[in-house]
């Protein structure tokens, strides 16, 4: 993957008492001014140290590409929860669906109030943890236009956090979407295993949900990600981005 410049603001939003950064990444400018133009919610994975987002060099270069595609790019740091410290065992462990619900619903609202955000044209894009998370953000954010995950796991478990009773697992919840998915998945992947993206897509079909899943049989988890050489296949990550390009240009334009 060519490294890309990174350019990017930090703003903080509360949530439920907790300051949550926001790393933006603006498109390029066309002109003096940007007009309302589309956006995306990029979920973050949990890289290794995971001690924020601007020491995530997987998905600051993520960001930046799709800026470059036109978009402006939020993405919301949603281990906020804890110091940046903390071990990532139990930021995992300790992490709640109703937390990560509220982490989204606050950056889609940080983008919605920005004078040049289309908020009919908002997206969502997460890796890994984060394609859990945006599956949960469709959801639970209806006016989300598109939503794409790369080999996202644990979508058919719950995760509470220890916050009391348990929401449903988001396989559960799929008809909720309102928005069609794109799914990038690699067949050696465990996690989640090819018998799990056939759930995923019978559940999302099932719900009259429009669905685009991409299935490539010589990649792993984490295909994509390339500051991990034992995991990164350059010709699935870049026959996913060129999937995953055309179909957000067509949902979100």
């Amino acid at each position: 993957m060519q490294e890309l410049t990174l350019d990017y603001s930090i703003e903080l939003v509360d949530v439920a008492g907790s300051s949550m950064e926001v790393f933006l990444f603006s498109p390029p400018e066309p002109g003096p001014i940007r007009q309302e133009g589309p956006a995306l919610i990029l979920a973050q994975h949990i890289p290794v140290g995971h001690t924020g987002v601007e020491n995530d060099t997987f998905t600051l270069q993520t960001a930046a590409r799709f800026a470059t595609q036109g978009y402006l790019v939020a993405v919301p740091f949603i281990f906020h929860w804890w110091p940046k410290s903390a071990d990532i065992v139990r930021k995992r462990d300790e992490s709640s669906d109703r937390r990560m619900v509220a982490d989204m619903q606050a950056t889609y609202d940080l983008l919605c109030a920005r004078d040049d955000v289309d908020d009919n044209r908002i997206g969502v894009v997460g890796h890994c943890w984060g394609g859990r998370v945006a599956w949960l953000a469709a959801c639970h954010i209806p006016a989300l236009a598109a939503c794409a995950i790369f080999y996202g796991g644990r979508i058919k478990l719950v995760m509470a956090g220890g916050e009391g009773d348990a929401d449903p697992a988001p396989i559960e919840l799929a008809g909720q979407i309102r928005c069609p998915v794109a799914g990038y998945f690699g067949d050696q992947d465990r996690n989640p295993s090819p018998a799990d993206v056939d759930d995923y897509e019978a559940a999302l079909r099932d719900a009259g949900v429009a669905v685009e899943f991409t299935r490539y049989a010589d990649a792993g988890h984490a295909f994509q990600n390339f500051p991990t050489p034992d995991r990164y296949r350059p010709q699935a990550s870049e026959d996913a981005w060129e999937r995953v390009s055309a179909f957000l240009q067509r949902t979100l334009s």
